[in-house]
């Protein structure tokens, strides 16, 4: 890759196609892949990732929010778009742009049908979610009837697919907790097919299961996080290439003495001389306040240099008193070797933290290694 001189976004779209396809050798042929690109394709860039993968065998993505699918149909996207999280405000906007929704409880799933109704549309494809122990959104099992009754009397929509949402599928200690929710999917799954007539698609598997639960893939999965890198386990890591370089260069060197202080607030005094690197990044880029004093590092030159005080808006001072650095050399914030995650654990948070808070101002640029 070419050394910086501006703070980037590097994207390996190799690195991208290799997760995909180590995703793909977990799950049977006929198990279909959703590809999840909600926020902004976790902080990389929604449409130039679904452009890529609609070239690969990917049925279906995902986004949160009617926009982002709207962005993607703009951008060249013809497979299906299930929108995760719609609001009935833009259920004309979705329709407009054959945008699939997720229906989560009954006043948005007889909100849909009006809209669908007046519209005079025939079995518009709608996905109907479950809680099954997330307890974040989705119908409970008692309204596997009343679903079944709004659908059945009308025939603006079909159910495409019946999912729900694993709570804790990275963490084995909670199997038994994820296969119940595994075995209450089952069961309202099959109450809801024998109830309309049909079996829509089914699916439950978000990327830790893919990876650790086969007997929970069903007819479809979702990745998201494993798309870009991460497995969530040391183990899975491996099998693993993060896709993003967040690069940035030395903007200007200081030599600091003894008793003087770096940064606002003076939340850095030094008690020996030090040098310090000012770096043009910072956190209205993504790198949060809680990376700073000390918490944090960035690479110069093979070495670890430490974040000193508070993070700034657009700027950020790391400790090279004993780096052999200059101005305009290249920094590294996170890349395959010092991941996102290990960064985000300096801060006790989590690589989809990191990655998906990089600001949009910062440039993205695409390479094939």
């Amino acid at each position: 890759m070419p050394k910086a001189q501006e703070t980037v976004l590097e994207i390996d779209l190799k690195a991208l196609k290799h997760n995909f396809e180590h995703l793909k050798s977990r799950i049977t042929n006929n198990t279909k892949f959703m590809a999840v690109v909600k926020a902004f394709a976790y902080g990389n860039d929604a449409c130039e990732i679904a452009c890529y993968l609609q070239n690969l065998p990917v049925d279906y993505f995902a986004v949160a929010f009617v926009h982002e699918g709207v962005k993607l149909r703009k951008a060249g996207i013809t497979k299906p778009i299930l929108v995760l999280h719609p609001q009935a405000a833009n259920f004309n906007i979705l329709i407009e742009n054959c945008l699939e929704p997720n229906l989560y409880n009954t006043k948005i799933l007889n909100e849909f049908i009006t809209i669908a109704s007046a519209e005079k549309l025939t079995d518009y494809p709608i996905h109907i979610k479950f809680n099954t122990g997330l307890n974040r959104l989705g119908f409970s099992e008692n309204d596997v009837n009343t679903i079944a009754f709004r659908v059945k009397e009308t025939s603006a929509v079909k159910i495409k697919s019946v999912f729900s949402h694993l709570a804790a599928s990275e963490d084995l200690n909670e199997r038994d907790f994820t296969i119940s929710q595994i075995e209450t999917f089952k069961k309202i799954t099959e109450a809801i097919a024998t109830q309309i007539g049909y079996k829509p698609l089914l699916h439950i598997c978000n990327t830790s299961g893919i990876l650790n639960y086969p007997e929970g893939h069903f007819d479809m999965v979702r990745s998201g996080i494993g798309l870009y890198g991460f497995g969530n386990s040391e183990k899975e890591n491996k099998n693993f290439k993060p896709i993003g370089t967040l690069k940035t260069i030395i903007s200007q060197i200081h030599d600091i003495e003894k008793g003087q202080s770096v940064g606002y607030n003076r939340a850095f005094k030094t008690d020996a001389f030090l040098r310090t690197a000012t770096l043009p990044i910072g956190h209205a880029d993504g790198i949060g306040r809680q990376y700073g004093k000390g918490k944090g590092y960035v690479i110069i030159n093979k070495q670890r240099a430490y974040i000193l005080g508070n993070v700034c808006m657009d700027m950020i001072m790391v400790d090279v008193t004993n780096i052999d650095c200059k101005e305009g050399d290249e920094v590294i914030v996170f890349d395959s070797n010092t991941t996102a995650e290990k960064l985000a654990e300096t801060a006790n948070t989590i690589s989809y933290e990191l990655i998906t808070a990089i600001s949009q101002r910062v440039k993205r640029s695409f390479v094939e290694n």
